[in-house]
């Protein structure tokens, strides 16, 4: 083969060249617009510097993946196979099928809060021709009509760069261009190696949202926080976080509440629900997704208290009572490990029954009904049942320590005095769904669909919620970060024996 510089062969690939360099810039436009989706998907930084750091990213980091696309596939078959119109094509449909691949790892993450990996993909396949089974003929057809634009786009810009190639290579907006891009891919990986060195969170926390961005672990963060001590891992002992050096320290000023809504009365179960007859003829609300812990004890103080069992054994051993219960406005009839709180009241507001039996309801009262956990694992996902419309209002998961947050700031209008003394969501309000909880040693956290558990030696695993395969995926620690400091609202230090 001749490659000389003055060989046809040579010159074909040459313009071959060229030409994929706009070709790819056009795909680097349409890229960072399909992008847009992943930062809608989490919270907004909340300072300058966040966005700063959001939007580089946002540049570099895909216009990054885009031409390492075409380096892999479309620069190798344009020197191999340098025919023009040939070569064209094929990039159309190759850059149609990478888009389109985006456009489902988008999809994914904003729907669910993680990416697609190879280990996980037959089962997001399976859940997503679930989907596509209960889709209307209209949305189909959008699909469709979107995946056919994505393809008549990649022609038109190929065409088009192929055939005004002579006056694109008169342009110098190439050059201002990528200096411009190589300045937002060294100022964002500058700026993350500061941001990780302070511990600045509002940078660390985007590690995860677009694909393939940084690996890390959660050791290092488990010790900062002080739920793991690297120097007892590293000599293989165990460090259990319900004995960490820290303390139960109630809110101060806490806010005032007139509780003058009807009472709710909350049926824990411990049986499952057969008696159906008493929810029959009812307005009733249900909810399958209620993500509580297998540990009996740890989910009734989830459900009491509105707080992670982190919390548990320092409260109970004490005898303290939930600090939102300021007008002693809580009655609690048939858990033992609460007797302190067994007093019964005229004024009760808020009445919780630990039962095997569901008693007759009548619709003038207002009443949750919770199902029994199933399963041996740490966490167990069970049902809510109840005639009160504010939990109508949520998709996704929720937790129990939701329940009381909801019901003060909904039902009770008290939302101040829920925020400072309570750790969870108001249901249907999180636009994000999430939360934190702990139990039996384990960090348990949440985001859309994607659970993470992360045991006291630093060991973690992700599991989807709805489907429960396994995510194989790295850590999100800047997520864990957010969830820890969450747990530990309520926590200051011991003092030194």
């Amino acid at each position: 083969m001749n490659l000389t510089p003055h060989s046809p062969f040579s010159s074909k690939a040459s313009q071959l060249l060229s030409w994929g360099h706009w070709f790819t810039f056009a795909n680097i436009g349409l890229v960072l617009i399909i992008a847009l989706a992943y930062l809608a998907a989490d919270a907004a930084p909340s300072s300058v510097l966040g966005w700063v750091y959001m939007l580089v990213t946002w540049i570099s980091h895909t216009s990054f993946i885009t031409f390492c696309a075409f380096v892999l596939t479309v620069f190798p078959l344009s020197l191999i196979f340098p025919y023009p119109r040939h070569i064209r094509g094929m990039a159309a449909l190759i850059a149609t099928f990478g888009i389109s691949i985006l456009c489902l790892d988008a999809f994914v993450y904003y729907q669910h809060g993680y990416h697609l990996s190879f280990q996980t993909l037959p089962e997001i396949i399976t859940l997503l021709l679930g989907m596509l089974n209960g889709m209307s003929v209209f949305t189909s057809v959008l699909i469709l009509l979107g995946f056919s634009a994505i393809f008549g786009f990649e022609l038109v810009v190929g065409n088009h760069a192929w055939h005004h190639l002579e006056k694109l290579k008169s342009y110098r907006f190439p050059k201002y261009a990528t200096a411009f891009l190589v300045t937002c891919f060294a100022t964002s990986h500058l700026m993350h190696v500061w941001a990780d060195a302070n511990n600045y969170f509002d940078v660390t926390k985007q590690d995860n949202v677009l694909p393939l961005s940084y690996p890390t672990t959660a050791k290092t963060l488990l010790a900062r926080h002080e739920l793991l001590d690297l120097n007892e891992y590293e000599q293989a002992r165990t460090v259990r976080l319900e004995n960490a050096t820290s303390h139960f320290q109630p809110p101060k000023n806490v806010p005032s509440c007139e509780f003058n809504a009807p009472a709710v009365d909350i049926y824990v179960l411990d049986t499952a629900l057969n008696n159906t007859q008493a929810l029959q003829n009812k307005t009733v609300y249900s909810h399958p997704q209620v993500l509580v812990p297998t540990d009996e004890k740890d989910h009734a103080f989830n459900l009491v208290y509105g707080l992670p069992a982190y919390y548990r054994n320092t409260i109970t051993e004490q005898d303290l009572p939930p600090v939102w219960n300021i007008n002693n406005v809580l009655s609690v009839a048939g858990e033992d490990a609460f007797d302190y709180l067994k007093r019964q009241s005229d004024n009760s507001k808020v009445r919780f029954h630990f039962t095997s039996r569901l008693p007759e309801l009548t619709s003038d009262t207002s009443f949750i009904v919770i199902e029994p956990t199933i399963g041996s694992d740490i966490v167990s996902q069970t049902a809510l049942h109840t005639n009160l419309p504010y939990f109508s209002e949520h998709n996704g998961l929720m937790q129990g320590t939701d329940i009381m947050v909801t019901l003060l700031d909904k039902h009770f209008e008290c939302g101040a005095l829920a925020s400072q003394t309570m750790i969870g969501n108001v249901v249907g309000a999180s636009e994000l769904n999430q939360g934190v909880n702990y139990s039996q040693g384990v960090l348990i956290t949440y985001k859309k669909d994607r659970i993470i558990l992360v045991n006291h030696d630093g060991r973690h695993k992700q599991i989807s919620a709805k489907e429960g395969f396994p995510i194989e995926q790295k850590m999100d620690i800047p997520f864990l970060v957010q969830s820890i400091k969450s747990l530990k609202k309520f926590t200051v230090k011991a003092p030194s024996p």
